[in-house]
């Protein structure tokens, strides 16, 4: 029988899209919560006082006033940059020739793609991470590693081989024929494997030829159920570079829609500079939009229009973009979201913002019924923070009123060290093991 663990502290918990919605009728905080977890599941989610009651042969572990939250979701990002982050004075096309290509390169080596792939996953652990949509480069070898670390910590993830055939260094551009076939290799031997998802991948239209992408159309219309991510509209010289490109195109997602690449499972990050029928075409076909605020105003893309997206149901995710994103924390990713919206005139409340944070990026990955919430039968992916971690942030929240005011010094000025657990499919957080 497996063993009960008993969490008990503020539990947040989410029954609704809190941007679609009036957030206080979907999302609420217990001051007096708990966290059931038999196994690797959460198996009920309520008053404390109750679950002590029935369940007294639970393992306690009390975390007094932090508030347990689902583990954060980061819907895009490109775990090769880990060693470029933060790096100075580039827009899009030359921060992807000046820092992103040389260091791909450099995975081609297996044990250099391993050693990024445990670095970045044990940062993004130690920031609440425990799921994310990752961009691995076209070596094979840079997907099986973020996979293999991955599942020694026995994480969620989703990711694919970046596929390019043109605009790219010699050493990173593959064929419209490799692609196809190494990304149907490596689909089959991780997609549904223990918590591995796979999506395929161009990075996006500048770097594939229409030939690239029609075969990649054609692999995802064989395998509809994993997830297809690539980018769109991130910055104006990149949408007349497409143009460029694609003259018979009616816009930057007509060259994905005319091969194939649109649909429900279609993940797109940025999204910042859509047109109107771009937008009309992603709301009837649900596919996801990914914000990455810290990236957009690192390297000078722009303000995304989140409320106006949300207005029009469509699924939107959160993510810090690593490397283009300045920050690992999706508390800081949070913040920057924030920022942007304020400059839109927009005021995000935390709640809006916690949700982004967990359960709408794992539903724009269509894992939301895995991870996201705290609700029985999701998996216990589970993040504790601490609302006090800092001194400047206490101060903040010894004057609060509400848990909502309590909580938003941390999501503006929080970092790693508002981390105080993590659980990962029902245990602690502890040393990896190489099995």
């Amino acid at each position: 029988m497996n063993t009960k663990t008993l969490l008990l502290g503020q539990t947040f918990e989410a029954r609704g899209n809190p941007l679609t919605h009036p957030w206080q009728d979907v999302t609420f905080v217990n001051s007096s919560g708990g966290v059931l977890i038999q196994g690797t599941t959460i198996t009920e989610v309520g008053d404390a006082g109750v679950l002590r009651k029935n369940h007294p042969d639970a393992e306690v572990q009390d975390y007094g006033q932090h508030l347990i939250c689902p583990g954060f979701v980061d819907a895009h990002v490109h775990y090769p940059q880990t060693a470029i982050i933060a790096s100075w004075g580039k827009q899009l096309i030359d921060w992807l020739n000046t820092y992103t290509f040389p260091e791909e390169m450099r995975l081609s080596d297996p044990d250099y793609a391993r050693t990024i792939a445990e670095r970045y996953l044990d940062l993004a652990l130690d920031h609440g991470t425990t799921t994310m949509c990752s961009y691995a480069t076209i070596h094979p070898a840079s997907v099986d590693a973020f996979f293999e670390q991955a599942a020694l910590r026995n994480m969620r993830t989703v990711a694919g081989k970046t596929c390019m055939d043109r605009n790219a260094p010699d050493g990173l551009r593959d064929t419209p024929h490799s692609a196809y076939d190494d990304s149907k290799a490596l689909l089959r031997k991780w997609h549904g494997k223990g918590r591995a998802h796979y999506a395929i991948t161009p990075r996006f239209s500048p770097t594939s030829t229409p030939e690239q992408l029609s075969a990649l159309g054609a692999l995802w219309a064989e395998h509809p159920d994993c997830l297809m991510q690539t980018h769109i509209s991130e910055q104006l010289p990149e949408i007349a570079w497409v143009q460029e490109l694609y003259p018979a195109a009616r816009d930057y997602l007509d060259t994905y829609e005319s091969h194939g690449l649109i649909g429900a499972r279609a993940v797109f990050g940025h999204a910042i500079h859509l047109e109107p029928r771009e937008i009309d075409r992603i709301a009837e076909t649900g596919a996801a939009l990914i914000h990455c605020p810290t990236s957009n105003s690192f390297i000078g893309s722009g303000l995304m229009d989140l409320a106006g997206l949300a207005a029009r149901a469509i699924p939107l995710g959160l993510a810090t973009d690593t490397g283009g994103g300045s920050s690992f924390s999706m508390l800081r990713t949070m913040a920057a979201a924030y920022e942007i919206a304020q400059l839109r005139g927009t005021a995000l409340h935390p709640a809006q913002l916690l949700w982004l944070a967990t359960a709408g990026s794992a539903h724009s990955l269509h894992l939301e019924n895995r991870i996201g919430t705290l609700a029985p039968g999701r998996e216990a992916d589970i993040a504790v923070l601490d609302l006090a971690a800092t001194p400047a942030i206490a101060q903040r929240t010894d004057e609060a009123e509400t848990i909502w005011e309590a909580l938003f010094p941390t999501i503006m000025m929080g970092d790693d060290r508002a981390i105080a657990d993590v659980w990962i499919a029902g245990s602690k957080r502890g040393p990896v093991s190489s099995g």
